[in-house]
């Protein structure tokens, strides 16, 4: 495993990943959605590239992920890295950069992200509306659950 920090050069392996996996996410919605390509897209873009963006290698960029704070702004597999660990490794290391609480937004109906984020302790403390490319969309906060149930109920407040 080689997760190290993101280089400009990275850029194109970053903007293929997110091309490639962007609709993945809203497969389960009952809207249909086009592909607004990252370098196209103001709002992720400017949000990406505020973070702390880290790549996960083997010979290529096969996934990243991007810190802001607290908050877990992107975690992206190609496809053709998909069902190897690589999410559960990059999610893993971007919670050991993290001091306080970690969050991060899903869609609502990402069912497999949202298990995946299960796994490492979080929870859905609420939903709001977002959209994705001019089409409305459900998302879920999730926060990850700490040692003691008095931060949960803190962030629920």
């Amino acid at each position: 495993m080689n997760i190290r920090p993101y280089t400009k050069r990275d850029f194109p392996a970053i903007a293929d990943i997110y091309s490639e996996s962007k609709l993945d996410e809203l497969f389960y919605e009952e809207e249909s959605f086009e592909l607004l390509p990252l370098d196209k897209d103001d709002k992720r873009l400017t949000a990406l590239l505020e973070s702390d963006i880290y790549v996960y290698e083997r010979g290529d960029v096969l996934a990243y992920g991007a810190l802001f704070e607290s908050e877990i702004r992107a975690l992206f597999v190609h496809p053709k890295g998909r069902g190897k660990g690589l999410g559960e490794s990059l999610l893993s290391y971007l919670l050991s950069k993290i001091k306080g609480m970690p969050s991060l937004y899903v869609v609502k109906s990402n069912l497999p992200a949202k298990s995946l984020y299960e796994k490492l302790g979080f929870r859905v403390i609420e939903d709001t509306q977002t959209s994705y490319n001019g089409v409305d969309v459900m998302a879920s906060k999730m926060v990850r659950r700490e040692c003691n149930d008095v931060l949960i109920l803190s962030a629920l407040s």
